[in-house]
């Protein structure tokens, strides 16, 4: 009898066991599905919205190819211009908060904090944020991610240099010798992104009232600001700009892409500035779930794998993706680059921009010549 009550015993025992392991299987979710579940939510409302308006910043192949294979993995439709950044934000501003695009895709971030400060950008908590490699390269609130990184510097004709007699500009201070009088360009500093990382850039370096003044005698050797930051960089191969200021990952593009070998790129000696380009949410989008569903795609390698295959060598800042061979072979180092301070870059750039113009009218430059002073 004793032994039938203790197999009894046992049997329930087995029994209740069995039942507890059962029920937290049940109620247990690994984090992997979880997330699984989530994305597949976010997916599914964005494709209720059934649209994504992108302005994009970068350059127009890396553009197109990114929107349209968003377009393809999620049936979305997507519509796309290419901007600069500075016209992005002069028009998210003219807008306020009612805007005509979802997200922002590309382009150095100093208008993106901007933007940001003028609470015109949304804050989003990305998934895949997850994978961003420092965090420099993310906003610590959430309204941008950094997607690349690049370094400014020269590109020069070496062709030309040679025809001419003239050595290669090596830092910032040789800009200003006045043999390379009508052979500099750089852009805008009203309407490109990279032209306000430079004046950014030289008043960290030099100072606020010593910036200035570099940018002003540098003003005596230049030939054209283009409306892009990239625009300097696409007529150094032909000769018509002997030497451009700009991102060096643009001039790769020119060497590998359209075949000027007679490019060279500089990192200026005595230190430099990298941009961040960004991607972002604009504040009152009027496709929200496909704008969040379009930062996590652009955290992803599904879309930054595409920029080297569209003419973009930038450095990517996700740990997943892979890296563009060219930028490397090319000796450039995001590592080897100034400490940049972008709270003052935020705070202070339009006055900057503002006081750097002035400057220049004052001087004694026509800013208002758009043949010089390009705005289209």
């Amino acid at each position: 009898m004793k032994k039938l009550i203790a197999l009894l015993l046992c049997l329930v025992m087995a029994l209740s066991l069995v039942a507890c392991g059962s029920k937290q299987d049940d109620t247990q979710t690994p984090a992997d599905d979880q997330q699984g579940t989530e994305e597949t939510s976010l997916v599914d409302a964005a494709k209720a919205e059934g649209k994504l308006v992108v302005y994009g910043s970068c350059e127009e192949e890396y553009l197109a190819a990114a929107c349209e294979n968003f377009e393809k993995m999620y049936g979305i439709e997507v519509e796309y211009q290419r901007l600069s950044t500075g016209e992005v934000q002069a028009k998210i501003e003219e807008e306020n908060g009612n805007p005509s695009a979802d997200v922002w895709f590309g382009g150095t971030t100093d208008p993106y904090n901007v933007c940001a400060a003028e609470g015109l950008l949304e804050a989003y908590q990305a998934e895949n944020a997850s994978h961003i490699t420092k965090p420099q390269y993310k906003n610590a609130d959430g309204y941008w991610y950094g997607i690349y990184t690049g370094i400014l510097g020269f590109m020069v004709n070496t062709d030309e240099l040679e025809r001419m007699g003239l050595e290669a500009p090596q830092d910032w201070p040789d800009l200003l010798k006045p043999e390379y009088k009508g052979l500099i360009w750089l852009s805008n500093y009203n309407t490109a992104g990279t032209a306000k990382l430079v004046i950014n850039t030289m008043i960290q370096k030099y100072g606020h009232d010593e910036g200035i003044q570099y940018l002003v005698d540098l003003d005596k050797n230049i030939e054209v600001y283009t409306k892009s930051g990239s625009g300097p960089s696409k007529n150094v191969g032909t000769g018509e700009c002997v030497i451009g200021i700009g991102f060096l990952h643009d001039g790769i593009t020119q060497i590998i892409d359209n075949g000027y070998d007679n490019i060279e790129l500089i990192i200026p000696s005595s230190g430099t500035s990298c941009e961040i380009g960004a991607t972002a949410i604009f504040k009152g989008a009027a496709h929200p779930n496909a704008a969040k569903l379009w930062i996590e795609y652009a955290l992803s390698p599904d879309c930054v794998n595409l920029a080297a295959q569209n003419g973009s060598y930038q450095f990517l800042v996700i740990d997943n993706a892979t890296q563009p061979e060219a930028a490397v072979e090319f000796g450039l180092d995001p590592e080897n680059v100034m400490d940049y301070d972008f709270d003052d870059a935020t705070k202070n750039i339009k006055t900057y921009v503002e006081e750097v113009m002035n400057a220049l009218a004052a001087s004694g430059a026509n800013t208002g010549d758009e043949n010089r002073f390009q705005v289209k």
